[in-house]
């Protein structure tokens, strides 16, 4: 019952902080100054984004209700606040006010901060650990994006 009160809180956060995020990138991937901006040619199409990132939240809220579970100390909370900040923020930052190499400053850290969540609690979390291969997919290919604009814009 623990597990699943603690999935049920990390489902609304997490999905609360995708809600910010959109809210606080307006139109960002619909505006002029992001359509006309040279694009990796790997980068997916924009209903990709919504579909890879109900996944990683689901799988990113399983992961932290057990290593929630798991570890009873304060470092996982405030990787997890940290990581939150991040996410949100990188959407303000990209698509509202297009600093586009501090969004890549930020998503470089967040995607740090995924892999150290798998290889700091691997051995705690084992297989489980592999909810976050999602995520952490994700933010390579999503890091990737980032830099290539900042490099070819």
């Amino acid at each position: 019952m623990k597990i699943f009160k603690a999935l049920v809180l990390f489902l609304i956060i997490n999905f609360s902080g995708l809600a910010i995020g959109s809210w606080l990138m307006g139109n960002g991937p619909l505006t002029d100054w992001y359509i006309n901006l040279n694009q990796a040619p790997w980068t997916p199409p924009g209903w990709v984004f919504g579909v890879a990132w109900t996944l990683i939240m689901i799988c990113f809220s399983v992961y932290l209700a057990y290593l929630f579970n798991t570890k009873k100390t304060n470092l996982p909370i405030l990787l997890f606040v940290i990581q939150f900040i991040l996410n949100v923020s990188w959407n303000y930052v990209f698509f509202n006010q297009h600093m586009v190499l501090v969004g890549l400053i930020i998503i470089s850290l967040l995607t740090v901060l995924i892999f150290f969540f798998f290889f700091n609690y691997k051995k705690d979390l084992k297989k489980r650990s592999y909810l976050l291969l999602p995520y952490m997919i994700w933010m390579l290919i999503a890091t990737s994006l980032n830099a290539y604009i900042l490099i070819n814009n």
